[in-house]
């Protein structure tokens, strides 16, 4: 990479950082190119030499948050942590995306965007599946699962949890507790509702 070629991406992080910390607290309808020019110290004219158009800066932003998350959530289930550990980081991960885009911001974004909706739909696929397979097959070889439920089970609970997310969010969020909540999520997961952990008798 020559020194133009640094130069302008530095510039195009920049602007996706600006409109990243914009859309924690603003309507991506009213972010406008003048603010996000201002935020980022570039000019108009740069913004839409870049990305063509608002909309499209505001889907590759959450683009390049989606294949962090992703590569983050990778490097992290691949290393030297307990299955609690993964699925906590899952939860917090979760949490932080909820504090970086409030939950109206990320509907508006999804339902006004088709191509962001199937995006997420196809990472999610091609890298999130695997992952949380992985996790699992994991979590019984080290006894940390039982092996008397099946991956697939496992995998259609996490889903039932997972498009709960948002309800459940939402909830926190009206009442202040997401830090108790969530981290009470995650005790449900592992141990249920139950005070004595109960054998699972094969039929």
């Amino acid at each position: 990479m020559n020194g133009y070629e640094k130069r302008a991406q530095q510039k195009k992080e920049k602007i996706m950082h600006a409109t990243l910390n914009m859309l924690n607290t603003s309507d991506p309808r009213k972010l406008r190119i003048t603010d996000i020019a201002e935020a980022a110290g570039v000019s108009q004219v740069t913004i839409y030499n870049y990305f063509g158009s608002k909309e499209a800066l505001v889907r590759e932003v959450f683009k390049d948050y989606a294949r962090t998350a992703l590569k983050e959530f990778g490097e992290f289930i691949s290393g030297d942590h307990s299955l609690k550990e993964k699925i906590e980081y899952i939860v917090f991960q979760k949490k932080k995306s909820s504090r970086t885009f409030s939950l109206q911001v990320m509907k508006q974004i999804f339902n006004d965007d088709p191509e962001m909706a199937q995006f997420l739909k196809e990472e999610y696929m091609a890298k999130g599946v695997p992952l949380v397979i992985q996790l699992i097959e994991d979590g019984k070889k080290n006894g940390e699962i039982t092996g008397a439920l099946s991956t697939s089970t496992i995998m259609m609970y996490m889903q039932m949890l997972t498009s709960q997310a948002d309800t459940v969010l939402e909830y926190a969020e009206i009442h202040g507790n997401i830090d108790t909540l969530i981290e009470e999520m995650v005790h449900l997961f592992f141990y249920g509702i139950g005070s004595t952990p109960q054998p699972i008798v094969p039929t």
